[in-house]
């Protein structure tokens, strides 16, 4: 994020869940601490993203990767032509793969030779998103995170307190596609036969590994809560057809993102940010909370630089 200027990332559904085009700066309210701000840059909707796919390669995802590499031509395909997309995977480590690129099937193509771990290993997902986040083009009017991911992690709590510090100073919009999602639902587990179950138990004790005590509660949660921070979205998909619908809509999410800036206050301080959207006589319509027509998805605040 700029010094002189805080993007925020809003896409905006109606109570169907359709998105809501046309709309323009004046359709706009940001509250800073619950202070209305102006509006000093406004980019519509078709303004080109910069999209950071990142895979998870540990030995906990092994097993059932199958489920989710096929399906990903429907990213590859919703996202628009001037949009660029690079690749990452992690382990211990993050690790680049294909750099930004209007070349989507050049993607797709890396996708399907990356090499996925066996045995025991470290799950470091909490270091590996925030070194990926210097991956992304600092210049760029929308960014994201596409993130496939167990979201488990063996280091400790003071981990995920460094990556939520430095995504509250990051514009970055996350989205998050849980794996193993049989092993995160147990009545889905019940359902399935016995082999099914030897190898979803033989995963489990893979994740289990390292010195953290890991579970996928708290997977669930820490993914859940990146994406409320950086108003992204997460999805916890139960069966491989899921995958394509969840990709899909990621990639009509970005479609539909418009881009606003404010000036940041000078304090060093945390500002909690609200973004609403009016109508012709200033009336609130749609807000990130609440019972109203429309819903806005976007950054729940950011970290003030020092004066």
């Amino acid at each position: 994020m700029a010094s002189d200027l805080v993007r925020i990332s809003a896409s905006v559904v109606d109570k169907k869940g359709n998105f809501v085009t046309g709309l323009e700066e004046a359709n706009f309210r940001v509250l800073d601490n619950g202070a209305p701000q102006p509006i000093l840059s406004f980019a519509p909707m078709d303004a080109p993203a910069e999209v950071l796919v990142v895979v998870e390669t540990s030995p906990a995802v092994f097993l059932f990767h199958e489920e989710y590499i096929g399906a990903g031509y429907a990213l590859m395909e919703g996202l628009a032509p001037e949009d660029e997309i690079a690749l990452a995977t992690y382990d211990d480590a993050p690790h680049p793969l294909l750099g930004f690129s209007q070349d989507k099937s050049e993607l797709l193509d890396a996708i399907g030779r990356i090499q996925f771990g066996l045995g025991m290993g470290q799950l470091n997902f909490y270091d590996s998103v925030s070194t990926v986040l210097d991956w992304l083009p600092p210049a760029a009017s929308k960014r994201a995170l596409v993130l496939l991911t167990t979201g488990l992690d063996s280091s400790n709590s003071s981990r995920w307190d460094a990556l939520v510090r430095k995504l509250r100073a990051q514009d970055v919009v996350i989205y998050s596609v849980a794996l193993g999602g049989s092993l995160r639902n147990p009545t889905v587990m019940k359902s399935k036969g016995k082999k099914k179950l030897q190898e979803q138990s033989a995963i489990g004790e893979a994740a289990a590994a390292g010195p953290g005590r890991l579970s996928f509660a708290q997977a669930n949660q820490d993914l859940r809560s990146l994406a409320e921070i950086t108003g992204g979205r997460a999805y916890f998909p139960s069966t491989p057809e899921e995958f394509v619908s969840i990709y899909r809509e990621i990639a009509a999410t970005l479609r539909h993102q418009y881009v606003l800036g404010i000036a940041p206050a000078q304090d060093g301080q945390y500002h909690e940010l609200k973004v609403e959207t009016l109508g012709s006589h200033s009336e609130v319509i749609g807000a990130g909370g609440g019972d109203t027509p429309e819903k806005v998805f976007a950054r729940q605040g950011y970290l003030a630089p020092k004066p």
